[in-house]
């Protein structure tokens, strides 16, 4: 008989129905039927599970038993409950050795070396926006830029618009205002773009040369600035940005790829929208692709904390210090 479910921890009091199971279905290996319907990707209960006590699935508390759940019975959020943490949270516990290999054995990659000395995998021009305001004139420039290519450039790989939605009528300071600036400051200095223009409206809250001055920035030939107050209008300013950025082109033409080690790398992880199968496959899959990396002397970034709510004593097992643990547990609280 086919395994019609899967086990993905020896401790677990659920498996995970591969495909959808009928009442009085045998579930492979575990001596059991399913006691009703279970949908595919859905847990079921392989053992008494007493009300109050914690459910398991991966060896990791994922709820407890709003009821008593017997062998068979479905397993959701109908007799499941967050209850209260009981998990608790260590420092390097489960910190694994890294063993990097020396620098001349370590994986390579051909990337853009830029001035600063960060490396890019890609060659853009960005365009950004320092104010929601400005976002139509940032793609309409990017737009202009991309519509028939930049045949004359073959190096360059395209023209990025980087919008978002505030910056007009906010407050001047604070965690929105310090978030939006340190983001802009990031995409600034982005080793994938060989040149970036920063387009304005001129009167809102989050002024460019506030950014500028808050974080360092010179303007100069890969880097302009420019207000659609001071252009006069949308029109006239998405074609000063398509003539700037065709200032741009032929410096940002100019480079090459060349081999680099692994450690320029930063794999940045992020929710795609997950399905019943994501904890079973492609997540486990890019924990592993992250630990190769790491060991590479790369980067890898978890970014959306709320994925990381009930699973941060994982982490904290795994932190290099009691001071990154509790950097970790102040951001989740």
């Amino acid at each position: 008989m086919s395994r019609l479910t899967i086990r993905l921890h020896p401790d677990d009091e659920v498996v995970v129905a591969r495909i959808e199971m009928l009442p009085g279905t045998p579930a492979a290996d575990e001596a059991i039927t399913a006691a009703e319907r279970i949908p595919a990707g859905h847990k079921l209960a392989v053992r008494p599970i007493a009300r109050g006590r914690p459910v398991h699935k991966f060896g990791q508390v994922i709820g407890y038993a709003a009821e008593d759940i017997a062998p068979g019975q479905h397993v959701h959020v109908h007799n499941l409950e967050i209850g209260e943490d009981r998990q608790r949270h260590g420092t390097a516990a489960g910190l694994a050795p890294v063993d990097p290999p020396p620098v001349a054995d370590r994986a390579t990659f051909d990337g853009f070396v830029r001035p600063s000395g960060r490396v890019g995998t890609r060659n853009y021009i960005g365009v950004l926006t320092s104010v929601n305001c400005s976002a139509t004139v940032a793609r309409g420039i990017a737009a202009a830029l991309n519509r028939d290519g930049i045949p004359d450039h073959p190096n360059v790989d395209g023209v990025v618009a980087l919008v978002h939605s505030t910056g007009c009528g906010m407050a001047d300071s604070g965690d929105g205002y310090d978030n939006l600036q340190r983001t802009l400051w990031g995409f600034a200095r982005h080793p994938n773009f060989a040149g970036v223009l920063m387009v304005g409206l001129g009167c809102e809250v989050n002024q460019i040369d506030f950014l500028l001055e808050a974080y360092g920035i010179e303007r100069g030939p890969a880097f302009r600035t420019m207000t659609i107050q001071g252009e006069g209008g949308t029109r006239r300013t998405v074609q000063r940005g398509v003539d700037i950025i065709g200032e741009m082109l032929p410096d940002a033409d100019l480079a090459r790829r060349t081999p680099v080690d692994a450690s320029h790398l930063t794999l940045a992880l992020q929710c795609g929208g997950s399905d019943a199968y994501s904890g079973v496959s492609a997540n486990p899959a890019l924990g592993v692709a992250a630990d190769l990396l790491v060991r590479q002397g790369g980067t890898a970034v978890l970014s959306e904390t709320p994925e990381i709510y009930g699973a941060e004593h994982l982490l904290t097992d795994r932190a290099v210090s009691e001071a990154a643990a509790d950097k970790l547990r102040a951001r989740i609280t």
